[in-house]
């Protein structure tokens, strides 16, 4: 029963190896980048060249035949060694695991092998201004044309790395489909489209990775732009969005492991009354010690999660998506602000690299869903209390 609990020795050599691999970036690498307004490409290749970015994909298209945990545990391993790649949630994570599970053959063999090698990036484009959390209010929609294929006209906004990437997997609805439940249809649109328009949105966060709105303005697609099938409808959907959450808990913890290493290794050295470093006290020692036990009980629930998509248990997956990706959030925040105090005012100097963390810790209470609606879901589905909303 032990063993349900503990990761496989493959797992953890490979959350060792990409820590070792990310500290040759670092936090100096990924605040420069972020500062300057430039990416992090360099380690993305690198990445990719040691097969980390596609781990979590079939074999066949490249990939290294793991699965959703084996992602999540790179990105948290990035994360908390101080650059983590945002665009790993999208790229491997939500478009390839929708592709893998619901594409065409020749979807597999056009989109992933990209996805797999790092050579490509894909957006993922679901919110909408007007829509919110009320995935039900989209009002993209997908027309028909006379030769078969597809015209979307709509917007979305809040896109992660439009400008990085070559297409984004666009959720729309059909135009037969515009009331009621939404039955969502997921289509493959270029970032040169004509008719699509980017634009960038002014972020206080200081990652690299930048946020759009988008405008699809009679953006024409041939026929197979549409992924899988109509008839997957909101299965198709959730594929992408549970892993969102898994790999969402995971960035988190990796920030929040960050952020108590760094409070702990000051603690351990700063001396202010008498002889005695400030980590002896306990004002100091036990909120750390609070956040550690948090960021463990967090990995557990991320881990539950990867491990239940992994069987194919999809529902389960979700509850302990949401549950991770709610943990994670809070004690990141948390972790974050208590390094901040433990430093005292040196918490706000960007020499010691947290106050640039606040912000971004911040995304992860918001996206990708809010704390908020991960409460409705739980008490809607796990409690089976009556809707509020």
């Amino acid at each position: 029963m032990t063993n349900a609990f503990i990761e496989s020795e493959e797992r953890r050599e490979l959350r060792k190896a990409v820590f070792e691999f990310t500290q040759g970036y670092g936090s100096d690498y990924f605040l420069k980048a972020a500062h300057a307004g430039e990416k992090t490409t360099e380690l993305w290749d690198a990445a990719a060249k040691n097969g980390y970015l596609g781990v979590n994909l079939p074999e066949e298209y490249g990939g290294g035949g793991g699965d959703l945990g084996d992602l999540a545990a790179v990105l948290e391993e990035m994360a908390a060694a101080g650059a983590p790649l945002l665009m790993m949630v999208v790229s491997p994570a939500i478009v390839g695991t929708i592709i893998a599970e619901f594409g065409t053959d020749d979807q597999k063999q056009r989109w992933l092998p990209g996805v797999a090698s790092g050579t490509a990036k894909y957006a993922f484009g679901i919110t909408e201004a007007d829509a919110g959390s009320n995935s039900h209010k989209i009002v993209t929609t997908a027309y028909r044309t006379e030769d078969g294929g597809w015209r979307l006209k709509g917007n979305k906004t809040f896109i992660s790395g439009v400008d990085e990437a070559s297409h984004i997997l666009i959720v729309s609805r059909t135009e037969d489909a515009k009331t009621g439940s939404l039955k969502p249809a997921l289509f493959m649109v270029p970032t040169d489209a004509p008719g699509l328009v980017k634009t960038e949105i002014d972020m206080g966060l200081v990652i690299p990775e930048k946020q759009f709105t988008l405008f699809l303005d009679d953006v024409v697609l041939p026929y197979d732009a549409l992924v899988g099938s109509e008839d997957a409808a909101i299965a198709q959907l959730f594929a992408g969005l549970i892993p969102e959450r898994i790999m969402g808990a995971s960035m988190a913890l990796g920030s929040a492991r960050l952020a108590v290493q760094r409070a702990v290794a000051y603690a351990k050295e700063r001396k202010v009354f008498k002889d005695t470093p400030i980590g002896a006290h306990q004002a100091i020692a036990h909120p750390l010690a609070e956040i550690h036990m948090e960021i463990e009980m967090a990995r557990l629930m991320t881990q539950k999660a990867a491990a239940l998509h992994a069987v194919g248990d999809h529902m389960g997956a979700g509850e302990a998506a949401n549950i991770a990706k709610y943990a994670a959030g809070e004690v990141s925040v948390k972790a974050v602000d208590q390094a901040i105090q433990t430093h005292g005012g040196n918490g706000l100097a960007r020499e010691y690299q947290l106050v640039d963390m606040l912000a971004s810790t911040r995304l992860g209470r918001i996206a990708p869903v809010s704390r908020e609606m991960v409460l409705n879901f739980v008490a809607q589905f796990s409690l089976g209390l009556p809707k509020s909303y």
